[in-house]
């Protein structure tokens, strides 16, 4: 009988040990993941700013898990504590790239309303947990790329594009919109 008790006693503290280190861990990414979505959401933070965030959170995501599949599903002292380190720096560039003065700015043409409706989907998939940091990495990648090639054919033509540009930046819009469908189902 005090096996017993004494065996499910220790099965209780292990499994609480396993939940606490999951949840600890696993609460921290939620929140920096939050904190992501919110800054896409409002135009704190760039695609550029948000592609390189998540690629970051994606290699921190995937040290945990090797290093928990090494180490029968649990984390050691020694590697809670880089992954906090890790974190940390983490929470901290999250917050300097959110009050820096780079921001997300659109204006009132179809253009500028369809990235700024890519960049809404994107933070949706983030808040929702549909969308992985690597996946978000990705999808941001391109929308800076697609940004870039906006802001770089605006200053090359006073400001403004032309019809071809337009035809083509919506082509490439097409594309991201169906890349984001296709990672968030």
């Amino acid at each position: 009988m005090k096996r017993i008790v004494l065996t499910s006693l220790m099965a209780s503290v292990l499994v609480a040990g396993a939940l606490a280190q999951t949840s600890e861990v696993g609460q921290r990414k939620e929140n920096q993941q939050d904190r992501i979505a919110q800054g896409v959401k409002s135009g704190q933070l760039t695609a550029g700013e948000t592609s390189n965030l998540e690629k970051k959170e994606s290699a921190v995501n995937q040290e945990v898990r090797t290093d928990r599949s090494l180490n029968g599903g649990k984390l050691t002292q020694g590697e809670k504590q880089t992954v906090n380190n890790q974190q940390n720096q983490m929470s901290n560039q999250i917050y300097k790239d959110k009050h820096n003065t780079a921001q997300q700015h659109y204006g009132n043409n179809k253009v500028d309303a369809r990235r700024e409706n890519q960049q809404d989907r994107i933070a949706n998939g983030i808040a929702s947990g549909k969308l992985n940091a690597a996946q978000t990495s990705r999808l941001e990648k391109g929308q800076a790329s697609i940004n870039q090639e906006v802001h770089t054919d605006r200053s090359l033509n006073g400001g403004k594009l032309t019809q071809g540009e337009k035809k083509i930046v919506n082509k490439q819009q097409n594309q991201a919109s169906k890349q984001v469908y296709k990672a968030k189902h």
